[in-house]
């Protein structure tokens, strides 16, 4: 069989291992080596062109359904939980708490849980209702397990490495949210960001009302790809005597898209989490679909002040 091997940043390290397991059980190999930023971003053209009869997807879990043969290879990790007796000084206040993690980590959520009911604390794990698969999961488009019980906690717990994806579940939700990093050894409220990345969507926004030719991002990536959302973003602007284009790319290089000059503002159809973490890398505002909404609506309040 051909295979073909794909593996996110942290594990590829691995790929050699891998590659000379599966060659020792006859299988041709080949090991991809481009970024990936998640099971939405699968080396779907290399293994076509290679004529791979199977990607094999490390890191993940599956993401939705694609017209590929592709086996995900999740990795558990067993993080330290040395940390949560350290928490409960922080968790004081709070009765109630939600629990949350990255597929690494989704098979510690039970020992977690029954360390914290243990002392005192109710615990609840949201079931997941978008692209995540399992209870108490999160990715960084992804943070239904955390928003659907938002009204149900009194604070919101997440054990895992990096900001990353807290980040995203802390935009989706409204209660305190605190991040264990077992291996960073940190234990920190992240509340401050919502204020942070509220004035920052406010700048984009008060930033886009003189803009007047818009550049609208569309991903060629099989768990990106919006090209709908980006032809009615298209057809938003026109509709309000507005300029636009659509602009595909597989992954978009942040420098070859600020050498289009003549754009005033970018619009994202892609990835969610570029307009929210990726704004910096472009001289002029980068907006989500909700933001441009919101210029068009603002401009069209100016437009019939000034009348």
């Amino acid at each position: 069989m051909r295979i073909l091997l794909q593996f996110p940043e942290g594990l590829k390290q691995r790929a050699l291992a891998h590659a000379e397991a599966l060659e020792r059980e006859g299988n041709e190999v080949f090991i991809s080596a481009s970024p990936t930023f998640g099971a939405c971003d699968l080396a779907l053209d290399e293994a076509k062109n290679i004529k791979a009869d199977k990607l094999v997807h490390f890191g993940h879990g599956e993401f939705h359904h694609v017209d590929f043969n592709v086996e995900y290879v999740e990795y558990q990790i067993d993080a330290p939980l040395d940390l949560l007796q350290e928490s409960l000084e922080q968790l004081r206040p709070f009765k109630t708490i939600g629990l949350s993690t990255t597929i690494q980590h989704v098979h510690q959520l039970e020992a977690v849980k029954a360390f914290f009911e243990q002392n005192g604390k109710s615990v609840v794990i949201g079931r997941p209702y978008g692209f995540a698969k399992k209870p108490g999961q999160i990715l960084g488009c992804d943070m239904g397990s955390s928003a659907s019980i938002d009204k149900s906690v009194d604070a919101h717990v997440y054990f895992g490495g990096g900001l990353f994806h807290p980040l995203g579940a802390l935009l989706a939700t409204a209660k305190p949210f605190l991040v264990i990093e077992p291996f960073a050894g940190k234990i920190e409220f992240i509340d401050r960001y919502r204020e942070i990345y509220k004035k920052r969507s406010r700048g984009k926004i008060l930033g886009s009302l003189e803009a007047t030719r818009f550049g609208i991002l569309v991903s060629t990536k099989n768990g990106q790809h919006n090209m709908n959302l980006g032809k009615l973003m298209k057809s938003k602007l026109e509709q309000n005597g507005l300029k636009a284009e659509i602009l595909v790319a597989n992954t978009f290089d942040f420098t070859s898209i600020n050498n289009m000059m003549e754009f005033d503002a970018f619009v994202n159809t892609a990835c969610p989490r570029i307009a929210i973490d990726d704004t910096d890398r472009l001289r002029k505002p980068l907006l989500s679909a909700n933001e441009l909404m919101e210029v068009i609506r603002m401009k069209s309040e100016l437009a019939s002040a000034r009348v």
